[in-house]
């Protein structure tokens, strides 16, 4: 049998590792830090969670909920670890980061199957037949490594900017001046919610715009061509540029980037300047789902009302009615001793940040234990080099998953994570892998990243959009799109159901996991 090396102690890699050592291989997995860190970690932790501590929605039959479900029937297991460790947040699955880091921890430290390496990986070896390798570095991949896999697939790499929302203390929030409550009272009433009237939304508008930036340091640079176009999707609409999560999970985004929203040819976003001058050479280019808040006030001044501070379903008790626009704050973790500021990743200086952010109401003597922040996001043009098995084109003993491989989210790199392990264990034991059938949330996540157009590669979340629609005999029978939903997530289900059943290995797993 194959040896499997994991490089990447991420999300993805610790998955993947766990995967195929419960399927009986021997995994080698390579973590980085403490030796080397990025420029978004804090810890050396595996599993860490840099941005949100939301894995999105648990709402029935959506497509969040759906591709976490599939994840629990082929024993995922650091959505076993996220479940163990969820916080309360209504209907969507969030956790706390801290427990749910050392759960995954303890989970690789009792496989007899791992063995855990803390050095910087720079070389691939392409030639070595005995070694399946899986990169699942994430998107702050070392220059060493980029320039190795650079080498190997002779790509240029696409690149855009992940974000980071803020951390407020829970005991510094003005109480009186907020109210809990869930959107459309889905869910329990997990959300603490800052109710904003016109002047205080205007106010807190011009601040925002006004705000000083931070510059983009030489390592985030991305050359960019001077006549690429600007994405920008209309708030005039009336509607959230993304469709299948509230805005209660924004970090994480259930939504196409390949969207009728977006402008002609969807082109990537660019980021402007103060004074609203998009630069030439060296553009910010940002994750639609995942847009800084100083990005979206200068794309327009209601912009922020239809997105993050969306006021829509959200009922002051106090007035009985709708506030002008909220922002909502989602609790961190199991202690309740501080929350983070939903969809308020920001590019804003600190003290410019402090300044703005205390004029959302509630807030106005808040402490922050982490202020928002942008990071480069690197992936690989994923149509161009991978196959629907995550295996390099032109070097089949090399995958790549997470959100290196072009998915874009907590949960899809888990999932990208689940099926590389099983791939590489596959490709360990002599045998040929069997790609996730398409009509699963699985399947065509992996579908879509790897028949998208290469020239205009964006990455994407889960979303209805990437699944086969049904059959149109069916759709003009049944208009309820929710119950087209249901149809569509119970056909998923079922067909990875038998996938698995069919890609069970022959001979028993060498070892089994504890219970969560």
């Amino acid at each position: 049998m194959k040896k499997i090396q994991v490089i990447g102690g991420g999300l993805a890699g610790p998955e993947a590792a766990l995967q195929a050592a419960a399927l009986g291989c021997e995994v080698t997995l390579y973590e980085m830090r403490p030796h080397r860190s990025t420029e978004a970690h804090l810890t050396s932790d595996f599993a860490e969670l840099v941005c949100s501590n939301s894995l999105k929605s648990e709402t029935e039959n959506s497509a969040p909920w759906l591709l976490k479900q599939e994840m629990r029937r082929a024993n995922s297991f650091l959505l076993a670890a996220a479940d163990a460790s969820a916080v309360p947040a209504g209907h969507a699955l969030a956790v706390d980061r801290t427990e749910f880091s050392r759960r995954v921890h303890e989970r690789i430290d009792q496989n007899p199957n791992i063995t855990v390496v803390r050095e910087e990986v720079t070389h691939l070896d392409e030639n070595d037949a005995e070694t399946v390798i899986i990169l699942a570095t994430g998107p702050l991949t070392s220059p060493a490594l980029t320039a190795e896999l650079q080498r190997l697939t002779g790509s240029q790499h696409l690149a855009f900017y992940d974000s980071i929302a803020p951390i407020v203390d829970a005991s510094t929030i003005d109480m009186d001046k907020v109210y809990f409550a869930a959107r459309w009272d889905k869910g329990t009433a997990d959300y603490i919610n800052c109710p904003f009237t016109k002047e205080e939304y205007d106010r807190f508008i011009d601040a925002l715009t006004t705000a000083e930036t931070v510059p983009a340091k030489e390592w985030e640079q991305i050359p960019t061509a001077p006549d690429a176009r600007h994405c920008e999707r209309s708030a005039q609409r009336g509607e959230p540029a993304l469709s299948e999560v509230e805005w209660e999970e924004p970090l994480d985004f259930a939504g196409s980037v390949d969207t009728s929203t977006c402008a002609p040819n969807n082109l990537p976003v660019r980021a402007r300047t103060n004074n609203e001058q998009a630069t030439t050479n060296n553009q910010l280019k940002y994750f639609e789902g995942c847009l800084p808040i100083d990005e979206l006030g200068r794309r327009g001044r209601d912009t922020l009302r239809f997105g993050p501070m969306k006021p829509a379903g959200l009922t002051n008790p106090k007035t009985g009615k709708w506030p002008y626009a909220a922002v909502q704050l989602r609790q961190e973790n199991l202690r309740a001793d501080s929350y983070n500021i939903v969809g308020f990743q920001n590019h804003m200086k600190y003290g410019d940040q402090a300044r703005v952010l205390r004029l959302i109401p509630g807030l106005e003597n808040a402490k922050f234990l982490r202020y928002g922040q942008i990071h480069r996001n690197t992936y690989v043009n994923a149509p161009v080099v991978l196959t629907e098995t995550l295996q390099l084109r032109n070097h089949p003993n090399i995958l790549i998953a997470g959100q290196l491989s072009g998915v874009e989210g907590y949960t899809e790199s888990i999932a990208s994570g689940l099926l590389a392990g099983r791939y590489a264990a596959a490709l360990a034991q002599g045998r040929t892998p069997t790609p996730a059938p398409r009509t699963t949330a699985h399947g065509s996540l992996t579908h879509y990243i790897t028949h998208a157009e290469g020239k205009r590669f964006d990455p994407a979340n889960i979303t209805f959009d990437l699944l086969p629609p049904l059959e149109e005999e069916l759709r003009r029978k049944i208009r309820d799109k929710k119950e087209r939903h249901r149809i569509q997530c119970e056909r998923a289900l079922e067909a990875l159901t038998s996938w698995l059943n069919s890609m069970a290995v022959e001979a028993k797993p060498s070892y089994s996991a504890p219970a969560p």
